[in-house]
């Protein structure tokens, strides 16, 4: 018999002991409960350490650009008693005032660094991290409610709670004017969604109201170990931003945009008027109430990553009766009682003001706002290229690219007043910050009577 080499022995016997260490291991797998454990651990842990800094940074950029104390205006309420706040709160620049800056052209204001910080795009409170957050006030409820926890351990809540909507805000619906507010002061969710609206609602429109308060996962709420919530979460509802079917202020980051860094924050709109509005999604792609219902879960609740949505459990809805139900809800969500306003839209003579009226000429007139803003409902359900860009040089501000904002929405102003912060983004904090914007963009040269008399008007609307 041939006998074996000395290095052949030697390879048998250590392939042997290698085959018998390997069988007495464990087959190892990736993503075994311990890995998901731990990873979720390391990414707890960081986030939360670094949480503080990250706020106290955010909340220092916002003392930086705005006025933020306490100051209502007197008299003035949202549809169920908050104040709101008054004066212009965006700061200017050192050296400029109001009135310079309204006889400067663009190029100027550009070239001498003029244009306010508090007009710029207004970043996420953590722009490379994104996501939902919500106010404080309303994670407090839901969780009382449902006890569903909406905290996030990496992040809070930026804009201070008095710039934001009433909490909870009233339900007026299309097809009951007559009852005026039917929310009961109440949250709707869940928990109560039936005993506040059966009777009131029709059996498919109550099931629509069902899912828009039926938790579905989302990017930083689910169940995965990349989640941003201390436990497996079952998601948020349509009603945790949409609240009543009005808004909480609400933030996120658009699901559409690439690199990271030029992702616009948005801050959550109104569905109040929601049925005579054409456009919808950030970049209005969305031709109908329905399509946006659809294609938010699928997309949006998962920054645009449809692979993302696959692993952290997407809910699609089913377009023929779901879709449909849902969005019958949505379109039955109407503006508040304007009683000043006549059947045209525009101000009763004999209910208005000396101030309101006047605030109304500007607007139809000097003010050039209704060009955009066309009664009944003040929206041409169009989009407009504001040129911003011709204000500043582009630059990143807290890890977002600012640049041009490009086309905008014309959103509806019947019920504006209750419906803090203002532009897409929110950077406006006041009807105020508004006109100011407004004066600079379409260079009209208000007085300051003007410019009062118009925030005046628009709060009758």
């Amino acid at each position: 018999m041939k006998r074996k080499s000395p290095i052949a022995l030697a390879t048998a016997v250590m392939l042997a002991a290698t085959l018998a260490f390997s069988a007495q291991q464990p087959e190892k797998k990736p993503n075994q409960p311990d890995d998901v454990k731990a990873k979720f651990q390391e990414t707890f842990a960081r986030m939360s350490k670094e949480k503080a800094g990250l706020m106290a940074a955010a909340r220092a950029h916002l003392a930086d650009r705005y006025d933020l104390s306490d100051n209502p205006a007197p008299g003035v309420t949202m549809s169920r008693g908050k104040a709101v706040q008054e004066g212009v709160r965006v700061k200017l620049a050192t050296g400029f005032t109001w009135q310079q800056l309204a006889s400067m052209t663009s190029d100027e204001i550009r070239r001498r660094n003029a244009w306010p910080l508090g007009f710029m795009p207004l970043p996420h409170p953590n722009h490379p991290e994104g996501g939902m957050l919500f106010p404080q006030f309303h994670i407090d409820e839901v969780k009382r409610q449902t006890d569903r926890d909406l905290n996030r351990f990496d992040l809070d809540f930026d804009i201070p709670d008095r710039f934001l909507p009433e909490f909870p805000p009233a339900i007026f619906l299309t097809t009951r004017p007559d009852l005026g507010d039917v929310s009961q002061g109440k949250v709707v969710t869940s928990e109560n969604f039936n005993e506040l609206l059966a009777g009131i609602l029709n059996p498919k429109q109550l099931e629509g109201l069902r899912l828009l308060v039926t938790p579905f996962p989302q990017q930083q709420f689910n169940a995965t170990e990349d989640r941003r919530s201390v436990r497996p979460s079952l998601g948020v509802t349509c009603f945790d931003c949409h609240v009543n079917g009005h808004t909480n202020g609400a933030t996120h980051l658009v699901g559409d945009i690439r690199p990271q860094e030029f992702r616009h924050r948005i801050e959550t709109p109104s569905l109040r008027g929601v049925n005579i509005q054409r456009l919808f999604g950030s970049q209005r792609a969305l031709k109908t109430v329905e399509d946006f219902t659809e294609f938010e879960q699928r997309a949006a609740y998962f920054d645009g990553d449809t692979a993302l949505a696959t692993k952290k459990g997407v809910n699609v809805l089913e377009r023929g009766s779901q879709v449909h139900f849902m969005s019958e809800m949505e379109e039955l969500f109407d503006f508040p009682p304007a009683p000043k306003l006549g059947v045209d839209g525009k101000l009763d003579p004999a209910k208005a003001t000396t101030a309101e009226l006047r605030g109304q000429a500007i607007f139809f007139g000097k003010g050039q706002c209704s060009t955009c803003h066309v009664p009944p409902y003040y929206t041409d359900n169009t989009m407009h290229d504001l040129q911003t860009g011709r204000f500043f040089e582009p630059r990143m501000i807290r890890n977002h690219m600012a640049v041009m904002d490009g086309k905008i929405k014309t959103f509806p102003l019947r019920g504006i007043k209750d419906s803090p912060p203002y532009l897409h983004d929110g950077r406006l904090m006041t009807l105020d910050d508004t006109v100011e914007f407004f004066n600079l963009i379409l260079g009209i040269k208000l007085s300051d009577q003007e410019k009062k008399d118009l925030v005046t008007f628009m709060r009758a609307l």
